[in-house]
């Protein structure tokens, strides 16, 4: 009985949660909808994104954390859609200012990508082309977008961008290799603000950075993203980053989004199990020399637990959460959380 009555407060949940989505579309600048993705290996089918939603407004930054293969860049590539096979997206919607990603043909996402939606990807050193000049590149980006734009048209927004990022005008002649780690990474974000996107994706863009240069590139995302106007989603693992530099934070666990909530309140009261587990194992002041990690390890998107993926690792784990899967449900707030123990504080709320 108790099942029974838990169970209809999630799916009502379920529905507030919706309701909600629907309600801050309409002054949204990015809205992801019910996104999956789904790896068709010779194992069997993973599900690497499960009925993925959220919104993302002009000038917001949104953190993205979660494990080591929870889906954040699976995620990032699946809004770019450039999952490659044996990957496929199975589902969902992403809307940029009312132009739906998912409904382009081929050509027009070709355009879409730097004019609407950018990605600066993990590895700088990886994704630009070592024999070719940094302009060269630049000019090739705007030129695949802008065929009929002047030479001088093109230099000037092409030495805008490297300014933007803090960059000498020298660094148009140089090549990769002739630059520091955190120069490629600024490289980057300057090809990828060209066209003045609505969204940019920066997927762990400071990984391989010492802690100064890290600071470095986050101070440039923010002051691009104050001159552009546009939605970040910030990738990551470094939660002190994402406290410095982010509006709000998303955990992503087993393919699906656990918690939404603003940064103040996820690093203050944070309420999915897995998102306290994940606070609770920051190192601080109080406990010098204690490190909290989170028990066991994430699972298999191959055989996924039934009900709530996170049950095994969860202190408050009960038959409820071992059978039957968690829909999210949004509490006073707005913040959303997928997880049976807010089923009841959601119904109250709706």
């Amino acid at each position: 009985m108790m099942m029974d009555t838990t169970a209809t407060g999630a799916q009502t949940g379920s529905r507030n949660a919706t309701a909600a989505y629907d309600a801050g579309s309409a002054k949204s600048v990015l809205q992801v909808k019910g996104l999956e993705v789904t790896y068709y290996t010779d194992l069997g089918r993973a599900k690497a994104l499960d009925d993925v939603s959220f919104t993302l407004g002009a000038g917001e930054k949104l953190g993205m954390v979660g494990e080591s293969g929870s889906g954040k860049s699976t995620m990032a590539l699946a809004m770019m859609r450039m999952i490659k096979p044996p990957g496929r997206i199975e589902g969902g919607s992403v809307i940029i200012d009312g132009t739906d990603l998912m409904a382009l043909d081929d050509e027009d996402m070709r355009r879409a990508r730097l004019s609407k939606i950018a990605y600066i990807p993990q590895g700088a050193m990886n994704s630009l082309n070592p024999v070719t000049r940094i302009g060269a590149q630049m000019i090739d980006a705007i030129k695949s977008h802008m065929p009929g734009e002047g030479r001088s048209a093109i230099l000037d927004r092409c030495m805008h961008a490297l300014a933007s990022v803090d960059l000498d005008s020298s660094v148009f002649r140089m090549y990769a290799h002739e630059l520091s780690g955190g120069m490629k990474q600024r490289v980057c974000i300057a090809i990828g603000i060209l066209l003045e996107p609505k969204v940019i994706i920066a997927d762990e863009p400071t990984s391989a950075l010492d802690v100064v240069t890290q600071r470095q590139v986050m101070e440039t995302i923010d002051r691009v993203q104050d001159q552009i106007n546009a939605a970040v989603i910030l990738i990551g693992h470094d939660m002190g980053l994402m406290a410095q530099f982010v509006d709000k934070v998303a955990v992503m666990y087993a393919g699906r989004l656990v918690e939404v909530a603003s940064v103040r309140e996820m690093f203050t009261e944070p309420k999915h199990p897995y998102s306290q587990a994940l606070i609770s194992s920051l190192p601080n002041l109080d406990n010098k020399g204690v490190f909290q990690g989170i028990p066991g390890l994430a699972p298999s998107l191959l055989r996924l637990p039934s009900g709530c993926a996170f049950h095994p690792r969860c202190p408050h784990a009960e038959e409820l959460q071992r059978t039957v899967r968690p829909e999210p449900v949004t509490l006073e707030g707005g913040r959303t959380v997928t997880c049976h123990l807010y089923a009841e504080e959601a119904q109250r709320h709706g």
